[in-house]
C-alpha cells in the first residue's frame, strides 16, 4: 500500500461534538439517534459511518452506519441495536446531551449510470445504509427507474411497516408489507422475514431478491446492480445472487473496529485484486467493496 493510498482519507474526517436531537426506541433494543453533527452531515455519503463515544465512562467508540443526512439542517441519523456495554451506555442518551462523533468515514456505494436499475438489500443493522442511498437516489434525472429496496430482520423493524401502495407485479402478491418513509418517497420496498411478520416474505431476504431478479429478461437484468449491507452470511448470499444472474453487486461490511481511522489496520480483511490478494482496512478502505473481490465467484 503506497503513502498516498494510507492518507488518502485524511481531511475528510471530523471530529465534533455532536448534540442528542432525538432519540426513539424500537422493540428488541434498537434504537433511533439523531444527532447534530453539521460537518458530518455535509460530507456524508452512503455507506460511510461514525465512529461515536457512547459516554464518558466508555473512552472506546462504536462505529454505526448513517441513515440519513440532512446537510442544510446539520443533522445526521443513526439506526443501532443494544449490543454490549456501550451501545447499551448509547441507549441511555438524552436530547441535548453533546456526544463526541468522528465522520464521515470511509469509502461509500458507487452509482453508476449505465446500471440504472438498482436493488438495495439490507439486513438488520445493515439497512441504515440502503435508506441512505435509497434518499440519494431520489435526485437521480427523470425517467431513471426509482431503486427497489428489500429488507430482511428476524425482530420486528425498526419502523412499523404498512401495506404498499406501489405495486410490483414480479413479486408474490402477499408479500406487500413496506417501509413507510420509502413509500412517502416514491421508492418501492418489500420486507422478508422467518419470523411469520405479516406482509413480508417468509423466508431470506436474498431469496426475495433472487424472485425478483428471475422475472427480468436478458435486457432488464443488463440495467441491475446490487447494492447490499448486512451480516457475512447474508452478504456472502447476495454474492451468490449476483453471479448467479450475471450482475454486478458493491457489499458493505460490517467489522469490529478500534480507531476505525486506518491506524491500527484492527479491521483489515482479505480483498481479491487484480495483483492478487491484498489486506485492506475495512474502516478507510472499505466498508463498501466489490462482492465479487471478498466472496470469489465459484466455479459452476
Amino acid at each position: 500500500m503506497s503513502a498516498v493510498e494510507t492518507r488518502a482519507h485524511r481531511g475528510t474526517i471530523f471530529l465534533e461534538d455532536a448534540r442528542v436531537i432525538a432519540q426513539q426506541a424500537w422493540p428488541d433494543g434498537q434504537y433511533v439517534l439523531r444527532l447534530s453533527a453539521p460537518k458530518c452531515a455535509r460530507h456524508a455519503r452512503p455507506g460511510s459511518f461514525a465512529h461515536v463515544r457512547c459516554g464518558d465512562e466508555l473512552p472506546m467508540r462504536r462505529p454505526l452506519s448513517i441513515q440519513r443526512v440532512d446537510a442544510a439542517q446539520g443533522w445526521i441519523e443513526i439506526l443501532y441495536k443494544t449490543v454490549g456495554k456501550g451501545l447499551a451506555l448509547l441507549s441511555a442518551a438524552k436530547p441535548g446531551d453533546v456526544l463526541s462523533c468522528l465522520g464521515p468515514i470511509g469509502q461509500g456505494f458507487t452509482v453508476h449510470a449505465d446500471r440504472p436499475r438498482r436493488l438495495l438489500i439490507g439486513g438488520g443493522v445493515g439497512i441504515p445504509p440502503m435508506i441512505f442511498l435509497a434518499e440519494t437516489l431520489r435526485d437521480e434525472p427523470a425517467g431513471t427507474p426509482p431503486p427497489l429496496v428489500l429488507m430482511g430482520s428476524e425482530i420486528p423493524f425498526p419502523f412499523r411497516p404498512r401495506p404498499s401502495t406501489l405495486m410490483l407485479p414480479d413479486l408474490p402478491a402477499q408479500v406487500i408489507a413496506a417501509m413507510p418513509l420509502l413509500e412517502d418517497w416514491g421508492i418501492p420496498s418489500r420486507l422478508a422475514s422467518k419470523a411469520g411478520f405479516a406482509g413480508c416474505y417468509a423466508g431470506f431476504v436474498t431469496d426475495l431478491a433472487a424472485h425478483w431478479l428471475a422475472s427480468l429478461d436478458a435486457e432488464t437484468l443488463a440495467q441491475v446492480e446490487i447494492y447490499a449491507c448486512g451480516p457475512t452470511p447474508m452478504l456472502q448470499a447476495c454474492a451468490r445472487v449476483a453471479q448467479r444472474f450475471g450482475v454486478p453487486a458493491q457489499v458493505s461490511l460490517e467489522e469490529y473496529m478500534a480507531c476505525a481511522v486506518g491506524g491500527c489496520a484492527g479491521c483489515a480483511v482479505r480483498v481479491h485484486t487484480a495483483d492478487g490478494p491484498a489486506m485492506k482496512r475495512v474502516c478507510v478502505d472499505g466498508p463498501v467493496f466489490e462482492a465479487s473481490s471478498i466472496f470469489p465467484p465459484q466455479a459452476g
